[in-house]
């Protein structure tokens, strides 16, 4: 993977700065993904938390998720992108949008989840890809 990779907000105020290899680049079919991404899935990458730098300013918002643990948002004040968050299960690492890296030469994601809640005319291919309810 090419390092260091940055995502970006629209407007470029809030940068995420991702050295090393990612733990995770994976797909999520759940409804609050698909709210907050805009799309019928979410696209996203976790590094861990010590190969992230974050610079600018953000906003937080907090949501519980199906398993109870909290999510936390953080989007840009400005332009309101979503750029990365944290889930408390892996609290140990940073998820960034894979759609901040304006990147079409992205890997593609090996996990894919909550496919219950996919939609019937999407699919999920790559070599390797892991699917999971």
């Amino acid at each position: 993977m090419t390092n260091p990779r940055t995502a970006s907000c629209q407007c470029g105020q809030l940068v995420v700065t991702c050295r090393g290899e990612p733990v995770r680049i994976s797909v999520c079919h759940c409804l609050a993904c698909q709210k907050r991404s805009g799309a019928p899935f979410a696209a996203q990458v976790r590094y861990p938390e010590d190969q992230v730098k974050i610079t600018g300013e953000s906003r937080e918002w907090v949501r519980t998720a199906d398993s109870g643990k909290r999510v936390e948002h953080h989007f840009c004040p400005q332009c309101g992108s979503t750029v990365w968050y944290r889930s408390r299960p892996h609290a140990d690492a940073i998820a960034v949008s894979i759609g901040a890296f304006a990147d079409p030469a992205f890997p593609a994601p090996w996990f894919s989840v909550y496919e219950q809640r996919r939609h019937p005319w999407v699919e999920i291919v790559g070599e390797g890809i892991e699917h999971s309810d």
